[in-house]
């Protein structure tokens, strides 16, 4: 298989090399963490003239590094690799497999200079660990599943192809190793049974397993569409005939996304500049795993679409908000009245605003007129943005929208900013 290059997360750890900082990687399991640190951004280093002998590389979920498990003899073990004044770097792969590793981590990021770089994402070392373990001393990379442009660096297959498979399959680096769709199938189901609910349920001490599968099931069907653990909670009644609470619907939502298997995007009203509680949109990080949970018999690639889009402008490091515009229209009587009609996605970097639809065929005009009407009405001058699976070439129309192909936006990484 080709290499796959993750020079997007190269660069964030290129950027907080030496910066006093522990160096932390989370993200969903067999997201490729591991391969970044120890392959990737070690060569890197190498590059750059850094002796290999002042880089340290543990996995500690490696038998051969298990009296390390112990926090006191890891500190030992790294002091002791620190033998001058020159840089050093360490990296500790399933750091939370030492028993108070972060005493051992705190400890050694008083050595002024050693460069600690940590991975971890099992159900001990979640993203919301980190404000409190390392003290405020955390720096946090999340490392997403590959993105459509990484998958189709290796995947060896034409555009449509890659796109198809990758809709399907999703983008965890071992499908890319598996050379059979069975294969692929039985990868992803026994990875999201075996690990990541096991994850969930071991870490939250869950009891209720079968509500939080079927949460799952329930997320994984309605991907992209608003919802709230009211609106589960009735769903559980009207489809199983069974009586969940809204705070527990709520704790494991809270579960699951602690877990990266989902996030959430929430309602924002533009016009009043304000977020809107209640309703929000969840969104599954890897599309294979949330295909999985269906036993890939769901498959709507207009709402696949949407989802691996969120996932693509949340790689590119927007935040990503739903969001609505109150508008006017003309009832049949001829009479005004004020309706609210949806963004898919405003996206946010810094100063930078960006309006997106999702629009998986734009054919006719009374689609674009839909699409664009929400985007017109917001009044202001942000870019504005229709991504379509028509095999269109970029353009913008009359209304000054910019018309894009999906893929190109994809294959692209300036796709946002070359308008």
């Amino acid at each position: 298989m080709k290499q796959i290059k993750r020079d997007v997360y190269l660069q964030k750890l290129i950027t907080r090399k030496n910066n006093g900082m522990i160096k932390v990687l989370t993200g969903l399991r067999r997201a490729g963490k591991s391969y970044l640190l120890f392959e990737i951004y070690y060569d890197y280093l190498i590059s750059t003239g850094v002796p290999e002998q002042r880089i340290l590389r543990l996995a500690l979920d490696d038998d051969e590094n298990e009296e390390l498990l112990d926090n006191k003899k890891l500190g030992e073990r790294v002091r002791a690799f620190v033998k001058d004044n020159q840089d050093y770097y360490v990296f500790l792969d399933e750091i939370q497999f030492v028993e108070n590793f972060e005493k051992a981590i705190n400890g050694l990021n008083r050595i002024s200079n050693l460069d600690i770089y940590v991975t971890g994402s099992n159900s001990k070392f979640l993203s919301t660990d980190i404000k409190t373990e390392f003290r405020g001393r955390g720096d946090e990379v999340q490392v997403y599943p590959l993105s459509f442009s990484e998958y189709f660096s290796a995947c060896g297959k034409d555009k449509i192809e890659g796109w198809t498979e990758y809709c399907t399959y999703g983008g965890l680096p071992m499908v890319l190793n598996l050379k059979t769709n069975e294969q692929k199938t039985s990868y992803l189901q026994n990875l999201l049974e075996h690990t990541y609910k096991k994850d969930v349920i071991e870490h939250n001490n869950i009891k209720e397993t079968v509500v939080l599968d079927n949460l799952i099931n329930f997320l994984a069907s309605s991907i992209g569409s608003l919802s709230n653990p009211t609106k589960l909670a009735n769903t559980f009644k009207s489809v199983l005939k069974k009586n969940v609470s809204d705070n527990t619907i709520r704790d494991f939502i809270k579960n699951i996304k602690e877990a990266f298997l989902i996030t959430a995007a929430e309602r924002y009203d533009v016009k009043g500049k304000k977020y809107i509680g209640g309703n929000v949109k969840y969104y599954f990080q890897d599309i294979g795993i949330r295909n999985a949970q269906l036993n890939f018999r769901q498959f709507e690639i207009t709402h696949i679409m949407e989802n691996v889009i969120y996932n693509e402008l949340r790689y590119r490091g927007y935040n990503v908000d739903v969001g609505t515009v109150e508008i006017s229209i003309k009832d049949k009587d001829g009479k005004y009245k004020r309706t609210d009609t949806e963004i898919d996605f405003i996206c946010n970097l810094g100063s930078d605003r960006i309006y997106i639809q999702s629009a998986f065929s734009i054919q006719d005009n009374e689609k674009i007129a839909t699409e664009q009407k929400p985007l017109l009405n917001t009044k202001d001058n942000f870019k504005k943005i229709i991504l379509t699976a028509d095999p269109v070439p970029k353009y913008r129309n009359n209304e000054g929208i910019l018309i894009m192909n999906v893929l190109d936006f994809f294959l692209s990484p300036q796709s946002l900013s070359e308008m």
